[in-house]
């Protein structure tokens, strides 16, 4: 994966929110499938295949196994790169789950899905992306299939455990999170072409939104979501107190991660407070093997349940 020093990363991020970089360029096949700093998807081939299964969080208010079965869902359309038919179907499915879902228009003939909650401004984006990576064989099952499906089931379950006078809770699947095939698999690369949809909707609506919250990478076994140096320290702080909350404290070590450009980036260039839930340690990123098998119920519940509560206390 590739290591960004932090002179270039602030640097690629002062571009982000106005769709622009200061330089491109093509880097060697291989050199890693998505662009983020710091370090990679584990230390290579079967790095998270040694992982015990998580145990699910004790409070049950987010139903795991029906946000295992949109996960599973997802997975059987097969590959789901942007605009092709395939993403496009699970589009229109994702826009009869979501609250009032509808589409909005992101450039190139992509587009985000969102529902919304009621409640006062600025409000709270809940995000996932739903496109997969333009690769042969790749369906997604953590990469885009299990953040949706989380995404899913929160948008059936807040509506239940909300408190009274809180903010609006927009929930956004973003169209062409990954960048498109043939582009150079670089920070630059990936800042530029990638990360579609959630730079429109910052674009569109950064003055009417207080706080974002993405998930990504939230289904593998043993799940394990230390803060990513790009999220917001206040809010992450937030959301391991409502982990703790929920039983869910094991998930979510006391310790940081490099940062990874992902569909918070461009809310966090806007001076929005912004987090990720990514378990990036893991073997199979961009690879046919990012498969069903890979995810467990118990760690979607704990990412899941975790969210849930935080959100319930903004």
């Amino acid at each position: 994966m590739l290591v960004v020093q932090l002179a270039l990363g602030a640097a690629l991020i002062a571009f982000v929110v106005r769709g622009q970089l200061p330089f491109g360029g093509d880097a060697p096949a291989g050199a890693g499938a998505r662009a983020r700093a710091g370090s990679g998807a584990g230390s290579g081939p079967g790095a998270s295949s040694s992982r015990s299964a998580a145990a699910a969080a004790p409070v049950n208010r987010f139903l795991a196994g029906r946000a295992y079965a949109e996960a599973r869902y997802e997975v059987s359309l097969g590959p789901r790169p942007a605009g092709s038919p395939a993403s496009r179907r699970l589009a229109e499915h994702l826009r009869r789950l979501l609250p009032g879902g509808r589409f909005e228009a992101v450039p190139g003939g992509l587009r985000n899905v969102v529902g919304t909650l009621p409640g006062r401004l600025p409000a709270v984006v809940v995000a996932a992306h739903y496109d997969t990576k333009d690769l042969p064989g790749f369906v997604g099952a953590d990469d885009g299939a299990a953040g949706t499906a989380t995404l899913v089931e929160l948008a059936r379950q807040l509506p239940r455990y909300r408190r009274p006078g809180g903010p609006q809770v927009r929930f956004v699947a973003f169209d062409g999170e990954e960048s498109p095939r043939g582009t150079p698999e670089t920070p630059a690369g990936f800042l530029a072409a990638g990360l579609r949809g959630s730079r429109a909707y910052v674009r569109a609506h950064r003055r009417e939104v207080g706080k974002m919250v993405l998930l990504d990478f939230v289904g593998q076994r043993g799940l394990s979501l230390p803060r990513e140096a790009g999220s917001n320290a206040a809010l992450w702080a937030r959301l391991r107190s409502a982990a703790a909350a929920v039983g869910a404290s094991p998930a979510f070590p006391p310790r940081t991660r490099p940062r990874i450009y992902d569909d918070h980036t461009p809310f966090t260039a806007a001076g929005i407070p912004a987090i990720d839930l990514i378990d990036f340690d893991y073997a199979w990123f961009h690879t046919p093997a990012d498969s069903l098998d890979k995810l467990s119920a118990a760690s979607l519940d704990l990412a899941g349940e975790s969210v849930l509560e935080l959100v319930r206390r903004l």
